[in-house]
């Protein structure tokens, strides 16, 4: 497990390297494939199947603006100063899965889009913080959830965090909003991925026809922060990394 949200974390400091106007989506997704098969892993989300039975195209999910999650990469999208764009990216290496995910600021971001992008990024470190042995699921939720809450943005209820290990998404799930001391209690050794997605306006989101497109109905940007954690007793391992990332990017927000 380290192993794989290692080469995750190796893989999405390479794509940050790439980012910026001018750049394609299929760009970013052609050297994550190329990276993470250089590294004897395969991409964990292509051919990945969605419940309406279709499999996902590519290795890597590239999410700009208003797409909350699980946006396609193609050649048609191109990254424009202004943007943003979450990354989420998986492997599986050696029978283990790893996933992780970072939002990019693409050139000169407007402050009240970085505040978005801090303040779900503290989320999720909120999140982790409360991802011990002992305590519950709705711990990490409740975290995420009044942290957002208080500054007045929205948590996607929709779309979860997971289990991790041997398959990509394992029980339990893990959602961005709860009480504490309720759902699943956390144990020693669980693997989980804790993944705050928030949005600028409104909770709400949409399915697009691509059926796997997940986009804010009010059309306000969103942000995406994951990490993959070990729940440990008085404080959890974490797997992934933003380490890379935030050498390239310094002090954006």
């Amino acid at each position: 497990m380290r192993k794989a949200n290692s080469l995750v974390a190796k893989t999405l400091g390479e794509i940050g390297k790439l980012i910026m106007p001018g750049v394609t989506t299929r760009q970013l997704d052609e050297l994550a494939e190329e990276y993470i098969r250089d590294h004897g892993a395969v991409p964990a989300f292509k051919g990945y199947p969605n419940p309406f039975g279709h499999p996902f195209p590519a290795s890597i999910c590239t999410s700009v603006n208003d797409t909350v999650v699980h946006g396609i990469p193609d050649s048609q999208t191109v990254l424009m100063d202004g943007d943003i764009i979450s990354v989420d990216c998986g492997v599986v290496l050696d029978g283990f899965c790893g996933d992780s995910c970072y939002t990019f600021c693409v050139g000169n971001v407007k402050p009240e889009i970085r505040m978005l992008l801090k303040v779900a990024k503290e989320a999720l470190w909120m999140g982790i913080a409360n991802s011990v042995a002992g305590r519950h699921i709705g711990d990490i939720g409740s975290a995420v959830q009044k942290h957002c809450d208080s500054q007045g943005y929205g948590v996607v209820r929709e779309l979860t965090g997971h289990g991790i290990g041997r398959k990509m998404h394992e029980d339990p799930p893990v959602p961005n909003y709860g009480k504490n001391g309720s759902c699943v209690l956390l144990k020693d050794g669980m693997c989980i991925a804790i993944e705050p997605m928030v949005t600028m306006g409104d909770r709400f989101v949409c399915m697009m026809p691509d059926r796997w497109t997940i986009k804010t109905r009010d059309g306000k940007p969103a942000a995406h922060f994951e990490q993959t954690v070990v729940v440990r007793r008085g404080k959890a391992e974490v797997l992934s990394s933003f380490e890379e990332i935030e050498q390239l990017e310094g002090t954006l927000y």
